[in-house]
């Protein structure tokens, strides 16, 4: 499965989070750290629906870029 993930810039660091899954969240010095922290973190959190018996959800959310003037 694929799952869009949102990676944004802080201050200090990044921080990931996936819409499809809530509460499935990551943060890293890097995007590379990032992106490899919320990978962990989508197959940690899909383990721990299964455990529970929760429905994996499918992923549906789609990410475009929309160009506007400045």
């Amino acid at each position: 499965m694929k799952y869009a993930v949102v990676i944004e810039k802080t201050q200090s660091k990044f921080s990931a989070f996936v819409p499809d899954l809530p509460g499935c969240v990551a943060m890293g010095a890097t995007v590379e750290e990032v992106e490899n922290q919320i990978r962990e973190a989508i197959e940690f959190h899909i383990e721990g629906m299964r455990q529970d018996g929760e429905e994996i959800p499918q992923p549906s959310c789609s990410v475009e870029y929309i160009e506007v003037a400045a």
